[in-house]
């Protein structure tokens, strides 16, 4: 404009080519303004803005986010970002957890340079503690993706005005943290939007914090355990679930009336929520005021047992048993009794059984319980079990009923397998099988036998019987039949030597039943070795010993027993009198009534005779040579001196 008017005005005087001083110097001043101004904001500035705040560069945008006269750089951020002033003002979100609120610098630092990012994740965006933000993510909200949450569609209408980012894709603002704000409100409503309330974050259709009791209509009973779809139905077919406005101020309002108007009282006045077949105990029909009161277990029937298809309009027949039981569960046993098998003369409406039909009872019948068998129960006789028991059984002989134990042992004359001739109904033991009647049989008990007890003999496994079987019939009636032969065979000849009777004399060749130790039946002279003297007094197991150390006598070998003494006494002249390396015997010098005086003589033995006054002195006076022979001190006789100063002074 201005060259314009001023070309205009001095057009004449100023050639075309020629431009005028002052022109250049307006030129001038405005470069010099310009490069003033540019310094400035240089060295005001301490570095670029980041892209996102590029409409705020230039020197005089400094005061869009910055306070002028407080010092240090005040900072505005809330003013443009009203969001984040807002969250800060009610509490929430991330920024609201931070002590200096106000210092946004603290995390977005900028004048960094244009591609400087003003957000910075600690650790890292994926590894994001949540918990900072005021919303714990639980259940399967932990391990989602940020972006199935943080998109453009969660946030409100409301609240994308305030968001200073343009691309709400970039932004974790906005979002609300109500359930409905990402998830669709199934309930549409019906009961808020605090989902909470009855859901979990691990799984929504169990619905594990709803309180029904805090409802108008608490759940009991069974009504506990009904799932809510059975109740919470749609009003139309194609209509969502009702969660409120549903009847149920009566029990007809949800189910159907089974009695068909039999009754004009309410269900609660019978039933109850915890079972429809178990009558209330407060509020009980009473069953009494009818023409047949409930009593035991019947009380315990439930109603459609009686009152079929639920017709309590219907009368029921009740004047016997077999109205309601059938079939008879006895098939006619008792249908010639006077009373034609009425269940009430053996059963009580207490129960089944046990049947009242007892001992007592029982004594009416042909045949009456007693002893044991009074305490033994029905099902044990009335077999089988179940409804082929038969009550009219077998009874004459006990083994009509009980195994013969004995194996037809006793189905001879005079026993012929009567149980009672030896047992009774009191018990099966002790036998009533007495001692007389023993010694009547074919081994009459005498001696130590007598206070045998029974089953030492009649024991089972012996004379060819089972091991479970006791013996009572024993073809071998010896001893040896029962006992075991101590001595191994060794007096099987004079065993087998037989008494007046022609039977074998066996053990009592030697011994008697009542002592195995007295003997009165061996004779010892009649042996080889007669028993005289001392001998006759010595235990016989001092010479007859077990070849096992510790073993008893009746183990030991009686026919190889030595007869000679130097077979049981030990030679205490250590070898002085031997000849041709055999001991001389020792009756030359002593005899077996006693060891001393000694039968030794003097004269004849020996060449130094001792008359006269010799055969008055002691042995031991002259034989007073003692030497250890064979390990001990042995007096020698042959060494006494022969001459008479050996002795004498």
């Amino acid at each position: 404009m201005i060259p314009k008017a001023v070309s205009s005005t001095r057009r004449a005087a100023v050639s075309p080519r020629r431009v005028p001083v002052w022109t250049k110097t307006v030129w001038l001043a405005l470069a010099c303004c310009f490069l003033a101004v540019m310094t400035a904001h240089a060295q005001i500035s301490p570095g670029p803005l980041a892209r996102a705040h590029q409409s705020l560069s230039g020197p005089t945008q400094c005061t869009s986010c910055h306070a002028l006269g407080k010092g240090a750089a005040a900072l505005k951020c809330q003013e443009c970002h009203t969001e984040i002033a807002h969250e800060l003002a009610q509490g929430r979100g991330l920024h609201a957890r931070f002590q200096d609120k106000e210092n946004c610098a603290r995390c977005h630092s900028e004048h960094n340079g244009e591609d400087f990012g003003l957000i910075h994740w600690e650790p890292s965006l994926k590894d994001f503690d949540h918990r900072q933000t005021g919303y714990t993510l639980e259940g399967k909200h932990t391990g989602i993706e940020c972006g199935k949450c943080h998109t453009p569609a969660h946030i409100s209408a409301a609240v994308r005005p305030s968001i200073q980012m343009k691309d709400l894709r970039r932004t974790f603002l906005g979002l609300s943290q109500e359930c409905v704000a990402c998830h669709d409100d199934p309930h549409h409503s019906q009961l808020g939007q605090n989902c909470v309330k009855c859901h979990n974050f691990t799984d929504w259709k169990a619905a594990s914090k709803i309180d029904h009791d805090k409802t108008r209509f608490p759940l009991t009973g069974l009504h506990a355990k009904v799932e809510c779809a059975k109740c919470h139905t749609p009003a139309t077919p194609k209509g969502q679930p009702r969660f409120t406005g549903i009847p149920f101020a009566k029990c007809s309002d949800c189910h159907t009336d089974p009695h068909r108007g039999a009754f004009a009282q309410s269900c609660e006045s019978c039933h109850t929520t915890e079972s429809w077949k178990k009558i209330s105990g407060g509020r009980q029909f009473d069953h009494s005021k009818t023409k047949y009161p409930l009593e035991g277990k019947h009380a315990q029937v439930d109603c459609i047992k009686c009152h079929a298809s639920a017709n309590f309009k219907k009368p029921v027949a009740f004047a016997k048993c077999s109205d309601c039981h059938q079939p008879d569960p006895h098939g006619g046993q008792f249908a010639a009794r006077k009373d034609r098998g009425e269940c009430s003369a053996c059963h009580t409406v207490a129960g089944w059984k046990p049947s009242s039909f007892g001992v007592k009872e029982h004594a009416s019948s042909a045949y009456a319980l007693e002893g044991k068998h009074a305490g033994v129960s029905c099902d044990k006789c009335h077999l089988p079990a179940g409804k082929a028991t038969r009550y009219k059984v077998a009874f004459a002989n006990c083994l009509d009923c009980h195994k013969d134990v004995h194996s037809d042992q006793f189905a001879q004359a005079p026993y012929n397998n009567r149980c009672e001739q030896c047992h009774s109904v009191k018990g099966f033991r002790p036998s009533s099988y007495t001692l007389a009647q023993h010694q009547k049989s074919r081994f009459p008990l005498s001696g130590g036998h007598v206070a045998v007890a029974c089953g030492e003999c009649h024991a089972g496994g012996r004379a060819g019987y089972p091991e479970k079987v006791a013996a009572y019939r024993f073809a071998d009636r010896s001893c040896t039949g029962c006992h075991k032969d101590p001595h191994q065979g060794q007096f099987k000849e004079r065993m087998a030597e037989k008494r007046p009777n022609g039977s074998p004399l066996g053990c009592e060749a030697c011994h008697t039943v009542k002592s195995w130790t007295d003997l009165p039946g061996f004779d010892h002279s009649k042996t080889s070795f007669p028993l005289r003297g001392g001998h006759a007094k010595v235990a016989c197991e001092k010479c007859h010993k077990s070849a096992e150390p510790g073993g008893k006598i009746s183990e030991a070998s009686f026919r190889s027993a030595p007869t000679a003494c130097s077979g049981c006494h030990q030679d205490v002249h250590a070898g002085q009198f031997t000849k041709g390396g055999q001991p001389v015997a020792c009756e030359r010098c002593h005899t077996e009534d006693h060891w001393k005086p000694s039968l030794f003589d003097h004269e004849k033995q020996t060449d130094f005779s001792l008359r006269p006054a010799h055969k008055k002195v002691a042995c031991n006076d002259c034989h007073t040579n003692f030497r250890f022979l064979g390990g001990k001190q042995v007096l020698v006789y042959n060494l006494a001196p022969r001459e008479c100063a050996r002795c004498h002074n």
